[in-house]
C-alpha cells in the first residue's frame, strides 16, 4: 500500500501548479531548482523506499539542528535549557523580538538564535573544524553514509549574507550568552547549516528518532523524547502548530526544502521540494507529508 500511495503522491506533487519560492536571500540556493521533489520512507521492518528526487543532494540547512541538539543534549543534559528555553515561537525563525523579550535567553533550539546558542554550547573552546567533523561524524553513523558532506559554496554564500544571524550572534553576545567569539560560532553555524545530504540518506539518519535503529548509542530515549517533543512544537517556527493540525507527527524543515518527519515507531521520513511557503518551511513537502500521513493513519493524534 505505501508503494501505491508514494508512486500516486510523488506524480500529484511533480504536477502541483504552485510550488512555493525558493530562499532566494542565499545566493547559492537561489540557484535550485524548484521543480526537484524527493521523499524517502524509513520503516519498522527494515525497509526503505524512495520516490523522485530522493537521491540528488540538497542543503538540509536548519533540518541539521536536530542533529546538533542530539550532540548537545549527550554532553549537557538538562543543564543546556539553562542557556534556551523549550517554547514555541509566534514570530520568524530569524527575529530578534522574542531574544529581546527574554533577555537573550532564545525561545527554544530550532530557532536561529537557539541553534547559534547550541552550536556554540559544542564549541566548547574546540576548534570549529572538530566541532563539525563531530556533526558530520554524528550523521554519517546515523545514516550509514560516508557520502555526507559541507557544501562549502553555500557555507560561504551564508556567511557572506547571513546578516541577521549577525545580528543575532552580536546581541546573544551581549547578553552573555555566547561562549564563544561571534565569528567563530557563526562560521561554525554556518558550516552547519550547509550540510548536504540526499533524502533517502537523510531518512536513514532519523531512524533513531523514530525508535527504528539498530544502534542504541546514538541518544538515549530521553533525549529522543525530548527532541520529539520540540519537533512537533518548535519544528516549523510560527508554523508549526498548523503543521502539527495538517500532518500529526514531528517534523523539522530546513529552508533548502527539506524536511525531516518521524513517526514514533513506524517511519522516518525525509521529503525535499526546495519552494517554501509563507513560514520558510517547503510547501510542496509539508502538503505531501500531510496526505501522507492521512493515507496511512499516521497522525499521533488519531483516536484508537
Amino acid at each position: 500500500m505505501l508503494e501505491r500511495v508514494l508512486t500516486d503522491l510523488e506524480a500529484r506533487m511533480r504536477a502541483a501548479p504552485d510550488r512555493g519560492k525558493v530562499a532566494d536571500y542565499i545566493p547559492e540556493l537561489a540557484r535550485v531548482d524548484p521543480a526537484r521533489f524527493g521523499i524517502s520512507v524509513c520503516l519498522a521492518d527494515g525497509r526503505q523506499l524512495s520516490m523522485g528526487d530522493a537521491e540528488v543532494p540538497f542543503s538540509i540547512q536548519s533540518v541539521s539542528k536536530v542533529f546538533a541538539l542530539a550532540i548537545a543534549l549527550g554532553r549537557f543534559g538538562e543543564t543546556l535549557w539553562i542557556r534556551v528555553g523549550r517554547e514555541p515561537s509566534s514570530r520568524a525563525f530569524n527575529s530578534v523580538v522574542d531574544l529581546e523579550l527574554e533577555g537573550g535567553k532564545p525561545r527554544n533550539p530550532f530557532v536561529n538564535a537557539g541553534a547559534i546558542v547550541v552550536t556554540d554550547a559544542i564549541l566548547a573552546n574546540r576548534a570549529p573544524k572538530e566541532t563539525l567533523a563531530e556533526i558530520v561524524r554524528f550523521l554519517r553513523a546515523a545514516s550509514g553514509s560516508d557520502a555526507i558532506h559541507i557544501d562549502q559554496a553555500v557555507a560561504r554564500s551564508e556567511t557572506e549574507t547571513g546578516h541577521r544571524n549577525w545580528s543575532l550572534a552580536h546581541f546573544l553576545k551581549s547578553t552573555d550568552n555566547l561562549r564563544h567569539d561571534c565569528a567563530l560560532t557563526l562560521g561554525t553555524y554556518f558550516h552547519q547549516c550547509a550540510i548536504e545530504m540526499t533524502c533517502a540518506d537523510l531518512a536513514r539518519a532519523g531512524r533513531f528518532l523514530a525508535g527504528l535503529s539498530r544502534d542504541d548509542d546514538l541518544i538515549s530515549r530521553a533525549h529522543v523524547r525530548s527532541i520529539n517533543a520540540l519537533m512537533m512544537t518548535c519544528g516549523h517556527y510560527d508554523g508549526s502548530g498548523e503543521f502539527a493540525y495538517r500532518v500529526g507527527f514531528p517534523g523539522k524543515s530546513g529552508v533548502g526544502g527539506g524536511i525531516l518527519a518521524i513517526v514514533p515507531g513506524k517511519a522516518s521520513i525525509a521529503v525535499w521540494s526546495p519552494g517554501l511557503n509563507r513560514w520558510g518551511n517547503s510547501m510542496l513537502g509539508t502538503m505531501a507529508l500531510e496526505e501522507l500521513s492521512d493515507a496511512m493513519g499516521w497522525s499521533v493524534f488519531n483516536a484508537g
